[in-house]
C-alpha cells in the first residue's frame, strides 16, 4: 500500500511539474488530448532516450535514404574513412615520441622522427581531405530531406477534411508541426550523420588507448556520463517548456500579422487599436519572457552540474594516467600519445554529446511531424470510387450527366461542439434548376453549402447525386463536378488570369478564351481593362508593379471563377455582398442567363432577397432546420418567416420619407440603394 502510495505521489509531482503556466489568456495546454502523448514522449531519462533515439535516428535516416542515397552512402563512407586515419594518425604520433625521447643527439632522435612524422602529416591531411568531401555530401543531403518533408505536409494539410481546420487541436497540432517539425526533420539528418561522426572519433580514440593501455578506455567513457546527464535534462526542459507556450506563442503571431500585414493596417489606424495591440502583444511577450528566463537558470545549473561532475571524472582519469607513469608501467612516449588520445576523445566525446542532445531534442519534434502527418492523413478521405453502372463513362460522366440532387436528414456538428450546425435537414436540385438558401446569420445555410459542395461530410444522412452516394466518391471527382462562388473567397497573390483559371494552363488551346469569356459574364472585364498588363496584372501589392482591387473588383473575379469553371453545379454563396445595385442586378441576371444556357443547376446564398423571387425553389432555414421551403409566390401566401422577410426588405422602398425604415424586432435597417 505504502508502495503504491509514493508511486501516486512521484507521478503527481511529474504531472505538477510539467504542467504548463498559464495565465488569463487561455485555457490551460494540458486539456488538450495531445498533451498526455507529448509529456509522456518527453519525460524520459538516458536509458529512455537510448532506447528511442535508434527509431528516431532510422525514420529520418530513412527520408535520407528516400532523399539522396547516394549523398547519404557517401556521407557514412567518409565519414568511417576519417575516423581510421584519425585512429591511424594518433598510433603514428607513438613512433614520432618514442624516437624523440630516445637517449642520443638531438639532431639523430630528429632524423629517426621523421619518417613517422611523414606518416602523421600524410594521416592529417588524408583525414581533412575526406572530411571535406563528408561536409559536402552531408549538405547536399538537408535541401532534399527538406523538400520530402515539407511535400509531405503540404500534401496532407491541402487534402484533409475541412472540419479539421475547425478544430483547435488541430490547429495546435499543425503549429507545432509547422515551425518546429519541418525544420527538425534535416537538422535531425545533420544531427545524426554528427553523431556518426563523433562516434566515429570515439571509437578512433578509444582503440588507439586500448592498444596503449586498456585501462584508460572505461575511464575515458565515463566522462561522458555527466555530460549526457545534462544535455538530456536541458532538452526535455526546453521541449516542456516549448509545450508549454505553444499558444501562447501562437497568439503571439497572430498579434504580430494583425500589426505587420496590409491587410489589417487600414482598420487598425480606424479604429486606433495600436495601444491595444501592444498591450496585448506585450502581455504575451512578458510571459514568454518570465518563462524562457526560467528555462535559461533551469537549464545552466542542469549543465554546470554536468561540467562539475565531469571535471571529476577527468581529473581521476588522469590522475589514473599518473599512477601508470609513476609505476614504469607505461613509457613517457605512449604516455604522451595517450594524453593526444584523450584529448582527442574528449573532443570527439563532446560532439558526441552535443549532437546526441541536438538528436534527441530534435526528435521529440520530428516525433510531433511524424504524430501530425498520420493524424492528417487518417482525417483524409480515401472512399472507394463506385461507378454507375448505368453510365457507360463512369463516375465522373454521372456527375456531369445528373438530373437530380437530394439531400436526405443531414446532420452536422463542427468540431468540439454540442450543438448541430444542420439538424434533419432535407432539399432538393433538379438539373437547371436556380434553388435559394435563405435564413437569418447563423442559419445554416452556408455549412449545408458547404456539405453540397463535399468539403464537409455529415455526421448523419446522406448526399446523392442521382444513386450516387457522396460518402462513396472520390472527393476530387465530386469537387469537379462543382463550381463555387464563396463570400470569402480568397486573394490570390497570382495575374488575374490565374485567378480566374485557378491552375489551369493559359496556353493550352481554348483556355484563354474561357477565361476573357467567363470574365465578360462576371463583369470582371471592367476590372481587367483597368489594369496595367490586363490578365497578366499581378495582384499583389507586395510585389513590383502589382496592383490591388477594391471588394467589389475582387468579387466580380470570384465570380468569373466559377463561370469559368465548367461544371454542371454552381453555387453562390452571398456572391453580390461587395457590389453596387448595377453590378448586382448584372450578376445575378447573368447568373441566370449563364445556368440556363449550359444547363447548370445554382444554388443560391443571398440575404438580398429580392433577387432570389425567381428561384425555381427557395428552402428557408432557421436553428439548423429547414422551415419552409417552396417558390417565391407559395412562401408569401404562406405569411411565415419568409415573407417576413421579404416584407421587411421591401418597407425601405414604401418608406414615406425616402428614410431607412424601421421595422420592429428581429429587422434590419438597410438602406433604399442596398434593399
Amino acid at each position: 500500500m505504502r508502495r503504491r502510495l509514493r508511486r501516486r505521489t512521484r507521478t503527481a509531482g511529474r504531472r505538477r511539474r510539467a504542467e504548463p503556466v498559464t495565465d488569463d489568456l487561455g485555457p490551460k495546454l494540458a486539456e488538450h488530448a495531445w498533451y498526455g502523448k507529448t509529456t509522456e514522449l518527453s519525460e524520459t531519462g538516458l536509458v529512455t532516450m537510448a532506447r528511442r533515439l535508434p527509431a528516431l535516428i532510422g525514420q529520418v535516416m530513412a527520408l535520407a535514404w528516400q532523399a539522396a542515397r547516394r549523398d547519404l552512402i557517401a556521407t557514412v563512407a567518409l565519414n568511417v574513412l576519417v575516423g581510421v586515419f584519425t585512429a591511424f594518425g594518433l598510433l603514428a604520433t607513438t613512433g614520432v615520441l618514442t624516437a624523440l625521447f630516445a637517449a642520443g643527439p638531438t639532431p639523430e632522435r630528429v632524423r629517426a622522427a621523421a619518417p613517422a612524422l611523414l606518416l602523421v602529416g600524410a594521416a592529417v591531411a588524408v583525414r581533412g581531405a575526406f572530411a571535406a568531401a563528408a561536409q559536402w555530401a552531408q549538405a547536399r543531403l538537408r535541401p532534399q530531406v527538406e523538400q520530402i518533408v515539407e511535400r509531405r505536409l503540404y500534401e496532407a494539410t491541402t487534402a484533409v477534411e475541412l472540419a479539421s481546420f475547425d478544430d483547435a487541436d488541430f490547429q495546435d497540432h499543425l503549429h507545432r508541426a509547422r515551425m518546429r517539425g519541418v525544420d527538425s526533420a534535416p537538422s535531425m539528418v545533420d544531427n545524426a550523420v554528427d553523431l556518426f561522426t563523433a562516434a566515429v572519433g570515439v571509437a578512433a580514440a578509444a582503440g588507439a588507448l586500448g592498444v596503449l593501455h586498456p585501462v584508460l578506455l572505461p575511464m575515458l567513457l565515463s566522462t561522458a556520463l555527466p555530460e549526457g546527464w545534462a544535455a538530456v535534462r536541458a532538452a526535455r526542459l526546453g521541449y516542456l517548456t516549448q509545450l508549454g507556450v505553444v499558444e501562447v506563442r501562437r497568439r503571439g503571431w497572430i498579434m504580430t500579422e494583425l500589426m505587420t500585414e496590409r491587410v489589417h493596417a487600414a482598420e487598425v489606424r480606424s479604429f486606433t487599436v495600436r495601444d491595444f495591440l501592444l498591450r496585448q502583444h506585450g502581455v504575451l511577450a512578458d510571459r514568454l519572457r518570465r518563462v524562457m528566463l526560467g528555462l535559461a537558470r533551469r537549464q545552466t545549473m542542469a549543465r554546470v552540474w554536468g561540467d562539475v561532475l565531469k571535471g571529476v571524472a577527468t581529473a581521476l582519469m588522469y590522475t589514473a594516467l599518473g599512477l601508470l607513469l609513476w609505476r614504469g608501467v607505461m613509457p613517457l612516449a605512449v604516455a604522451g600519445t595517450a594524453v593526444l588520445a584523450i584529448r582527442t576523445g574528449q573532443q570527439s566525446l563532446i560532439n558526441l554529446i552535443h549532437a546526441l542532445n541536438r538528436c534527441y531534442e530534435d526528435g521529440l519534434y520530428f516525433s510531433d511531424y511524424v504524430s501530425f502527418c498520420r493524424t492528417a492523413e487518417a482525417r483524409m478521405r480515401r472512399p472507394r470510387t463506385v461507378p454507375d453502372p448505368r453510365r457507360e463513362h463512369g463516375t465522373v460522366e454521372a456527375l456531369r450527366r445528373f438530373r437530380e440532387i437530394v439531400v436526405e436528414g443531414v446532420t452536422f456538428f463542427y468540431p468540439g461542439s454540442d450543438t448541430p450546425s444542420l439538424r434533419d435537414v432535407s432539399v432538393r436540385l433538379r438539373r437547371g434548376e436556380i434553388v435559394a438558401l435563405v435564413g437569418e446569420n447563423g442559419s445554416g445555410k452556408t455549412t449545408l453549402a458547404k456539405i453540397l459542395a463535399g468539403l464537409y461530410e455529415p455526421q448523419r444522412g446522406q448526399v446523392r447525386w442521382d444513386g450516387l452516394r457522396v460518402a462513396d466518391l472520390d472527393p476530387e471527382d465530386l469537387r469537379r463536378a462543382i463550381a463555387v462562388v464563396a463570400q470569402d473567397h480568397t486573394h490570390w497573390p497570382m495575374t488575374a488570369a490565374d485567378n480566374i483559371a485557378m491552375g489551369d494552363d493559359l496556353t493550352a488551346d481554348g483556355v484563354r478564351a474561357a477565361v476573357e469569356r467567363a470574365a465578360a459574364a462576371s463583369g470582371a472585364d471592367r476590372v481587367i481593362a483597368t489594369l496595367p498588363h490586363g490578365l497578366g496584372t499581378l495582384l499583389d501589392k507586395r510585389f513590383a508593379d502589382g496592383r490591388e482591387l477594391s471588394g467589389g473588383q475582387w468579387q466580380r473575379l470570384a465570380a468569373a471563377r466559377g463561370f469559368y469553371r465548367d461544371a454542371p453545379l454552381l453555387i453562390c454563396d452571398e456572391p453580390t455582398a461587395a457590389l453596387d445595385a448595377r453590378a448586382e442586378h448584372r450578376l445575378f441576371e447573368e447568373i441566370r442567363r449563364h445556368a440556363a444556357a449550359r444547363d447548370r443547376t445554382v444554388l443560391l446564398i443571398t440575404h438580398r432577397l429580392a433577387s432570389v423571387r425567381l428561384a425555381d425553389r427557395i428552402y428557408v432555414l432557421a436553428g439548423g432546420r429547414v422551415i419552409e421551403h417552396g417558390d417565391h409566390r407559395s412562401l408569401m401566401a404562406l405569411g411565415g418567416v419568409y415573407a417576413e422577410l421579404y416584407e421587411l426588405q421591401a418597407a425601405a422602398y414604401r418608406s414615406p420619407d425616402g428614410d431607412v425604415a424601421r421595422p420592429n424586432a428581429g429587422g434590419a435597417r438597410r438602406p433604399r440603394a442596398e434593399a
